[in-house]
Formats: structure tokens, C-alpha cells, sequence
């Protein structure tokens, strides 16, 4: 019986700009279900990677495919229906709105009044900001506003979310508790997390895929990578062997 193609994974994907390669010939498998976090130092490739999966930037060449569907230079928007979430690093939401409303719209995107309704008081009350439900967005601190974005995110429900660096500019006891809301999404979708602070990928990981000088350096499991000692080098400095 033949295996059912990945979830999202990339063939041979290239970016350059100019005469810079950013993503250099990668090739990654995301299995239904799986949390996967990609790291690697600042300027390893890895942002420009997401922005290649996720339709903000088109590939110079290689493929992305979604579920064995070559979907290579499709924009954000037509990601986001085939059943992917996007979370990029600056929170983008309407900051006139109350924050339920903004949740709301995204969930209209892909469903009718009344589901969308309890789709975003459901996201709210899962992400633990019910109580902000009202408040306009323009007024959260900078977690909340973190965290309502994650909401309009998961709400419409999508297979596989991604998140660029979620925990960008919050405090200790904020990302310890984003660490814990990724495990309990990861219950129903699968999760991909691009991030560079090894301390939280050490509370999430379970398979890491490390990104060096635009390359995959190295991809095992969380305790494998985080105790290699090219993982190590190239997060000090040193150059990977």
C-alpha cells in the first residue's frame, strides 16, 4: 500500500537575491500532525525559507508541495485555503476593531456568519484572552497582541500552522506560556516553529531542522540536535564542519 505524500515539504528549493543564495537547494517533510521547529542562527536562511513555504516570496527554483500538490509560488492567500496559517513576526491586525471581530473576519474567510462567530470565541477561549474579547486591538500589549493574532491564525481551522519567531519581544513568563499553548495546538494541527531562542525550543521541540548559511546543517530530534556539537559551533560563531 503506497504511503500518503507529506503534509508540506520542499524539493531542492532555491532563493537568491542577486548574487546571494538565502535558501540553498533544501529539501524538508512535514508529516500530518507534527511539530516541527526550524532554527538557526540569525542569517541563516531560515525567514526567507518561511517566506518561500507561506507564498510571500516565489522560489527561484525547486517546488513546494502541499499533500503531493505542487503549489510552488502560490500567493498567502490561496495558502491560507488550502489549509495552512500564517503567523509572521509583526502582529497584523485591525487596530480599530475589538479583537473578536478581527478574529471573526479571519474566519470568514473560509466559513459562513454563524460558524465564524463560534470559531472566534472558541480561538479566544483557547488561547486564554476571552477577556480581551472586546478591548480594540490598537490598545493590547505587545503579548497580547501576539496572542490575538494566534487566534485569527487557528481559528478558521487550519491542517498546518506556521509561526515565524511567535515569541518575538515577550517576557519570560509569556513565552513559557506560548511554549505551552504550541503543545496543546499541536493536538489538533500540525505545527511548524521558526525560531532562533534555543531555550524555547527546548520546552516545544520534538523534531528540529537546523538551518546554516542557507542550508539544512543538520535534522534529528530535538535531544539529538540540541546536544550536537555543530549545532553548538555554529550557534557560538565557529564555523560547521
Amino acid at each position: 500500500m503506497t504511503a500518503p505524500p507529506p503534509l508540506l515539504a520542499t524539493e531542492e528549493l532555491t532563493m537568491r537575491f542577486g548574487g546571494v543564495v538565502a535558501v540553498d537547494r533544501v529539501s524538508v517533510s512535514i508529516a500530518e500532525g507534527e511539530l516541527r521547529c526550524l532554527i538557526g542562527p540569525n542569517g541563516a536562511g531560515k525567514s526567507t525559507f518561511f517566506r518561500c513555504l507561506t507564498g510571500q516570496y516565489r522560489p527561484t527554483s525547486g517546488r513546494v508541495l502541499w499533500r503531493g500538490r505542487d503549489v510552488t509560488g502560490f500567493d498567502p492567500f490561496r495558502m491560507a485555503r488550502l489549509g495552512i496559517g500564517i503567523k509572521t513576526q509583526v502582529p497584523a491586525l485591525f487596530d480599530g476593531l475589538p479583537v473578536v471581530e478581527g478574529v471573526r473576519l479571519a474566519a470568514r474567510r473560509l466559513h459562513g456568519e454563524r460558524e465564524s462567530r463560534r470559531l472566534a470565541d472558541a480561538a479566544l477561549d483557547r488561547l486564554g484572552i476571552a477577556h480581551l474579547a472586546d478591548r480594540p486591538a490598537g490598545l493590547l500589549a505587545h503579548g497580547q497582541r501576539q496572542l490575538a493574532e494566534l487566534a485569527t491564525v487557528v481559528a478558521p481551522g487550519p491542517d498546518l500552522v506556521i509561526l515565524d519567531e511567535p515569541t518575538a519581544g515577550m517576557g519570560a513568563e509569556e513565552t513559557a506560556r506560548t511554549a505551552g499553548l504550541i503543545r496543546e495546538l499541536n493536538r489538533d494541527h500540525a505545527v511548524v516553529v521558526v525560531e532562533h531562542d534555543m531555550q524555547f525550543i527546548r520546552a516545544i521541540a520534538r523534531t528540529v531542522t537546523v538551518f546554516h548559511q542557507g542550508r539544512v546543517l543538520v535534522q534529528d530530534s530535538a535531544d539529538r540536535v540540541l546536544t550536537d556539537p555543530r549545532v553548538r559551533d555554529v550557534y557560538l560563531g565557529r564555523a560547521a564542519a
